[in-house]
């Protein structure tokens, strides 16, 4: 299961980041854009990166994405309106499609919580067997450090232009363009 799940989030992030290159409608790049961030949060947690996947969804998409959401929701109204002039239909085609997704989520999520209550994953219990689990008198925060210094150093570094290019993204959505 772990091993599928790992390549559903790469594909899933692979796919959706280029549909964001590829897509004309700001909007729905945008959104596709938000389940590139949270696919990139699984495959951190595939990394045992627990703390920048924590990190990328309430940074990023907490703040970076729905800043440039409203950033393109104040400045761009043609591209607002035209995407609320769509199908008036209830199951149009992207309607399925998000259905589709958010059962796919739910049967995941509805597997995984069954197996976790039927059996404790080997990992869990093999670092409880050999003593690797965080006190409450543990220095975490030097740990942390730590990590940060030497493992968890080019993570960090690649997020931090993710966040650079959602910053200039950002700004570009939101600057006034000047007809000539």
């Amino acid at each position: 299961m772990e091993e599928i799940l790992f390549y559903a989030f790469a594909a899933l992030a692979i796919g959706s980041a280029l549909l964001v290159v590829g897509l004309k409608n700001t909007a729905r790049a945008l959104f596709l854009f938000f389940i590139v961030l949270f696919a990139m949060a699984g495959l951190f947690l595939f990394a045992l990166a627990d703390f920048v996947a924590i990190t990328q969804i309430l940074i990023y998409v907490g703040g970076v994405l729905i800043l440039m959401i409203f950033a393109f929701m104040l400045s761009n109204k043609e591209l607002l309106a035209d995407l609320q002039h769509t199908s008036s239909q209830f199951l149009s085609l992207p309607n399925a499609q998000s259905l589709l997704l958010a059962l796919g989520f739910l049967g995941v999520m509805l597997y995984g919580i069954s197996e976790w209550q039927q059996n404790t994953p080997y990992w869990i219990t093999e670092n409880i067997r050999q003593g690797n689990t965080i006190q409450p008198a543990d220095n975490n925060i030097n740990q942390l450090g730590v990590k940060f210094m030497t493992q968890y150093v080019l993570p960090f570094e690649v997020v931090s232009v993710f966040l650079l290019m959602a910053l200039i993204g950002a700004a570009h959505l939101s600057r006034k363009e000047d007809n000539l």
